[in-house]
């Protein structure tokens, strides 16, 4: 038996993430959020260059298109490979045929011509016609100039704003230091630690949440839209849904699969075009919530493109060869690796 829904989205992501798995241990044991970035991620993201940056989007595509997910909104770091790195991205998830949101998270941890040039790279890609926000690490590692010139840029650009929003408690005050900024075309990422409303579109991502032990965000709870993101760990969007619905269930006894279903359906308000797309999977009830949460290991067996292309077949990508993206991605890995 077969069924069909549409094409998934993310609702973050962070495709050069795919490169990390098995990553060398840290010198320190991170004890708090603050410190898995530090020792962790941060470490990472210096180390990373465009071949690199290519070969993590291709793979990170590839396996989202696996999971039917055909549209990925991505938030980007390589503080020392920025220029033309969402151009790499975006050309890499158009080779697999995976659409994709792009934006660079601006910072000032690497200074304030770091940051310039950050913006720059977000002005570059979406004036030459590229999909993308406005990108913000996050109000904890960006001074006030800079929060204002990002938000000044998305204004100018006519787009929104993709922002960490107090994932964990060291981003407390990003609440108080958004409010005069933030506007409904905004994507507030994680919000777990929020003390205010902000507008925008809330991006809850449970499995990462859990992982980094920063807390549940309560998602339901609050006025916003909520879309469903992965925060770099793959793209199975069924997946998270689950875990959106197990983590809301846990919170309170009375929610149901219906609420984390409307938050994955949320995406198409970022990328409509999805909803056309078609995805065939190994179950019949596909597209019911209510089986979809309690049946694990479904799996996308075809996609075809709203304009009728296939793009995976029994399984497997028709445009790029599995096997050299899965070769190539790990090559890039070791050279990673060798330099963190």
């Amino acid at each position: 038996m077969e069924g069909r829904t549409p094409g998934l989205v993310c609702g973050h992501h962070h495709l050069y993430s795919a490169l990390a798995r098995g990553m060398p241990a840290p010198p320190e044991q991170p004890t708090d959020f603050l410190s898995i970035l530090e020792q962790v991620w941060w470490r990472l993201d210096v180390a990373l260059d465009l071949e690199m940056l290519h070969w993590s989007a291709m793979l990170g595509a590839v396996e989202a298109l696996r999971c039917g997910t055909t549209a990925i909104i991505d938030h980007h770091e390589s503080p020392n490979a920025i220029e033309g790195s969402l151009s790499v991205i975006a050309d890499a998830c158009a080779a697999v045929g995976v659409r994709v949101v792009c934006a660079y998270g601006v910072t000032d941890r690497h200074g304030a011509d770091g940051a310039r040039r950050g913006l720059a790279e977000n002005e570059r890609f979406i004036r030459a016609g590229g999909r993308g926000m406005v990108g913000i690490h996050a109000a904890f590692t960006c001074g006030d100039d800079t929060l204002s010139q990002a938000a000044g840029l998305a204004q100018d650009l006519g787009v929104g704003v993709h922002v960490h929003v107090a994932e964990g408690r060291v981003d407390t005050f990003a609440g108080e230091r958004l409010e005069p900024l933030a506007a409904d075309d905004w994507l507030l990422v994680h919000c777990v630690h929020l003390d205010r409303d902000l507008p925008g579109t809330i991006a809850h991502n449970p499995r990462s949440n859990m992982n980094n032990a920063v807390g549940y965000a309560r998602p339901a709870a609050r006025p916003n839209p909520v879309v469903l993101g992965t925060d770099g760990i793959g793209a199975d969007m069924l997946e998270e849904f689950r875990l959106a619905y197990v983590a809301h269930r846990a919170d309170d006894v009375s929610a149901s699969p219906d609420t984390a279903w409307s938050w994955l359906e949320q995406g198409y308000a970022f990328v409509p075009e999805a909803r056309d797309d078609v995805v065939v999977w190994n179950y019949d009830h596909a597209d019911s919530p209510w089986h979809v949460a309690f049946t694990p290991g479904m799996r996308a067996l075809g996609v075809t493109r709203g304009d009728g292309e296939v793009l995976l077949r029994d399984g497997l990508p028709t445009r790029v060869d599995l096997d050299e993206v899965v070769a190539k991605s790990a090559e890039q890995a070791r050279r990673l690796f060798a330099l963190l």
